[in-house]
C-alpha cells in the first residue's frame, strides 16, 4: 500500500477519534477538576521564567490554568482550545479578574495563526491527549519563534493519573493505532516529537497532590465531572462496577492520607523546550 493511500485511510480515522474526544472533554464539567490543578500553570509560569510582555499562547487550555498564570504575569496571551465550553470557563475566571486575554477556538494540530506569532508556547494537560502526536508538535513548533520557549505540563505513565488512564484501558480499550498519551511525559517521546528542531529539552519530575475528603468523595467528583471517567462509566453501563473497583484499589495504592482523607501525589513531567 502507497504512503499517500495509508495517509488517506488514516486522516479519516483520525478525525474521527478526535470528534468522540472532543465529545467526551465536554461531558461531565473538567473544570471542576481543572481549577483545583492552577499550582501546575503557576509554577510553569515560573520555571519558564516568563517575561512580561511576552507573546503567550496556551493550547488545549481547557478552563485556563495556563493561560492565567501567564496573564497574571503581564503576558500578552491567547488561549485556545477545540472546546468551546471549556474556554467559555476560561472567559469567566479572566472576567473575575479582570485580565485581558484572548480566547479562541482552536485545534492544537491545525493552530490558525503564522510562523513564529508566539515567544511562548504553553499546555498543562492539554496536547498530550491529541490523537495526532507528531502533527500537534509540528504545529506548537511551527507558531513558536526561534530561540522561544514551549512548556509543558504531562502526566506521566507511571503516576497515579497514567496509571488512572491505564485501568481505563483494561475495561474499554483505545482507538487501534493511537498512541499513549502518557507517552509526553516521557524523555524519550519528547525527543522523537520535539529533538530535531530543539537546542534543549529539559524534564523535570514533579508531583501534584490531589486532595479529596474521601476516596468516596474523589471517586463522586471524578465519575460526575472528569470526562473519561464520566464517558467510561457511561459506556460500561452495569459493568462499571469492575472499574469502579479498580480504580478504588489504585486509590488505595496511592493515597498518602492516614486520616480517612485522600491525598494522591501523581508525578507529572515539567517540560521546557528551546526552540532552535
Amino acid at each position: 500500500m502507497s504512503t499517500a493511500l495509508k495517509q488517506n485511510e488514516t486522516l479519516p480515522a483520525l478525525q474521527a477519534i478526535k470528534e468522540k474526544q472532543r465529545a467526551t472533554w465536554a461531558s461531565g464539567d473538567y473544570a471542576v477538576v481543572g481549577t483545583t490543578l492552577q499550582i501546575v500553570g503557576e509554577q510553569l509560569c515560573e520555571t519558564i521564567n516568563l517575561r512580561p510582555g511576552a507573546r503567550v499562547l496556551d493550547v488545549a487550555a481547557g478552563n485556563g490554568n495556563a493561560t492565567l498564570a501567564a496573564a497574571r504575569r503581564f503576558c500578552q496571551v491567547t488561549s485556545t482550545d477545540y472546546v468551546e465550553t471549556l474556554l467559555n470557563k476560561g472567559r469567566d475566571r479572566a472576567a473575575a479578574e479582570h485580565l485581558d486575554i484572548t480566547f479562541e477556538v482552536a485545534d492544537v494540530e491545525a493552530l490558525p495563526f503564522e510562523d513564529a506569532a508566539f515567544d511562548v508556547v504553553l499546555s498543562t494537560y492539554g496536547v498530550m491527549f491529541t490523537p495526532d502526536q507528531a502533527k500537534a508538535a509540528s504545529e506548537m513548533l511551527r507558531v513558536c519563534r526561534s530561540g522561544g520557549q514551549i512548556g509543558l505540563a504531562n502526566w506521566t505513565p507511571e503516576g497515579f493519573i497514567g496509571q488512572v488512564f491505564k485501568t481505563i484501558g483494561k475495561h474499554l480499550p483505545p482507538p487501534a493505532g493511537v498512541k499513549s498519551p502518557a507517552l509526553w511525559g516521557t524523555e524519550a517521546a519528547l525527543r522523537e516529537l520535539f529533538g530535531s528542531a530543539a537546542v534543549s529539552i529539559d524534564l523535570t519530575p514533579r508531583l501534584f497532590n490531589f486532595r479529596y475528603l474521601s476516596p468516596d468523595h474523589f471517586m463522586e467528583v471524578f465519575r460526575t465531572y472528569y470526562g473519561p471517567i464520566h464517558k467510561a462509566f457511561l459506556a460500561l453501563g452495569d459493568a462499571g462496577g469492575a472499574l469502579d473497583s479498580d480504580l478504588r484499589a489504585l486509590l488505595d495504592r496511592f493515597n498518602v492520607a492516614t486520616d480517612g482523607t485522600l491525598i494522591v501525589p501523581s508525578e507529572y513531567a515539567e517540560v521546557v523546550i528551546r526552540k532552535a
